[in-house]
């Protein structure tokens, strides 16, 4: 801890975004950086805490304290190799991670400015690609045993880079084009760009890993009879249902999934080209986005680039609270809070309490959304609490409705014991911080069950 006193003498200061005016027109990335000697004043404010609830939030475990201190000193190359050794892709999780670790700091519950963790792990990863601190680490093929791992996602990814450090020769089978997952095609580039992903990929085929693509009907056959291919499968194929909403008029032309059009517009900026009866488009439409989490609020923000008329989101659970502080989760858990990102910032009508009821539309178009103003009510038998209606039903005029409401957990078979499962294939659809720790533990189960096997 170099300078005691940082955390009284220096506010927290964030990179923040690009202006409005300017960002809509492109997908570039929408956060700006802060200078050399910004950054270090940011990470000089970390308190080296005894108890050091940031890592207990993270779900890697990172050592904020260690590499907040090393960036402070300028020591990037430490700071590069503490910050590694627990996260193999800060540039990811430092772009997009929503920051357990900040809500959870110390400094949060002193004075809601906490350490700028999440942006300052994001500039040491960045310098150390650009001083070359990141070399290709070809492992030594020791053990002689092959593991395939189903899915390029951040938990294969991860899984994938583990298991190649501990000497196994992995494959990893992707259906889609290219490695990426949800990272590629469900967070928009003005998040992530692309590029971002396509450089650790060409660094994981450097340190030895294959990839094959679109290989889906090839890994049911890994999966049905693993020992033919592979010693062991790790299956990472994420939560590939989304959560639809049955109701009347949704064959209507207008009505989609949030990823039909978050994919679609993530290859046509990779290059790929598409019919205009295949094109889902925002341009000129009036846009209803149902569902309130951060899928919901990318949409907001493609939709945005795309030149859509305007945007309304809807979210049929109560309002959040707002403020820094959620008295039904305080302090160091994460606040459920209300949550504005930069896409809300864009311009956007946010609504809560709002059942959909129907699609209307015309000449197999849609028009509008028939929805409802509901209440929520205790239930007298516990559990869930109770939907009531509020007011009469009202039409929310629309050309274009993105379901945005979530995903539902998979159902496995029972696999053979040298098959595992991770990530959100697991666990349901979470974070991608969550989904790389369990690729990196289940390499661990991996390599424990391995050992065993001769």
């Amino acid at each position: 801890m170099g300078n005691p006193k940082a955390f009284l003498e220096i506010h927290r200061q964030e990179a923040g975004y690009r202006p409005v005016h300017d960002r809509i027109h492109d997908f570039g990335e929408v956060e700006q950086t802060l200078s050399t000697r910004e950054r270090k004043l940011q990470a000089s404010r970390c308190m080296d805490c005894g108890v050091p609830f940031c890592h207990w939030a993270c779900p890697l475990g990172n050592k904020a304290p260690e590499w907040n201190d090393a960036l402070y000193r300028g020591e990037w190359e430490r700071a590069f190799r503490l910050l590694t050794s627990t996260n193999p892709f800060p540039e990811f999780t430092g772009r997009i991670c929503p920051a357990l670790c900040e809500k959870a700091c110390v400094l949060n519950r002193f004075n809601h400015e906490p350490t700028t963790n999440r942006e300052d792990e994001c500039a040491i990863i960045e310098a150390a690609f650009r001083e070359g601190y990141i070399q290709p680490r070809v492992p030594v093929r020791c053990c002689g045993k092959r593991v395939a791992v189903i899915g390029a996602g951040p938990a294969g990814l991860a899984a994938a880079d583990a298991l190649n450090q501990m000497g196994y020769t992995v494959t990893v089978y992707e259906k889609n084009e290219a490695a990426g997952g949800l990272l590629r095609y469900g967070i928009p580039n003005f998040k992530l760009n692309k590029a971002v992903i396509d450089r650790r990929i060409r660094l994981l085929e450097a340190e030895g890993i294959a990839f094959r693509y679109g290989k889906g009907v090839e890994c049911a056959a890994i999966i049905s009879q693993p020992t033919g291919q592979a010693d062991a499968v790790v299956i990472a194929t994420g939560t590939p249902s989304a959560r639809d909403l049955n109701i009347p008029g949704r064959e209507l032309k207008g009505v989609h999934l949030a990823l039909e059009l978050l994919s679609q517009q993530n290859r046509v900026l990779a290059g790929m080209e598409f019919s205009e009866g295949e094109r889902i488009t925002a341009k000129g439409k009036d846009v209803l986005v149902i569902g309130g989490g951060d899928t919901g609020s990318d949409c907001i923000g493609t939709a945005h680039r795309q030149g859509c008329r305007s945007v309304t989101q809807i979210e049929i659970m109560p309002r959040p609270a707002e403020g820094p502080d959620d008295p039904q989760n305080p302090w160091p858990n994460w606040p459920r809070t209300l949550k504005t990102t930069s896409s809300h910032e864009e311009g956007c009508t946010r609504r809560w309490n709002i059942n959909t009821l129907e699609f209307l539309g015309q000449d197999g178009r849609l028009t509008g959304v028939k929805v409802q103003e509901i209440d929520w009510k205790p239930n007298p038998n516990g559990g869930r609490p109770l939907m009531v209606e509020k007011g009469e039903p009202f039409v929310i005029k629309a050309e274009l409705c993105l379901l945005a409401m979530g995903f539902l957990k998979p159902e496995h078979p029972e696999y053979p014991e040298n098959v595992f499962v991770c990530g959100d294939a697991a666990n349901g659809a979470s974070l991608v911080v969550r989904a790389m720790a369990s690729g990196i533990e289940t390499a661990r189960r991996v390599d424990a069950f391995l050992r065993t096997v001769k």
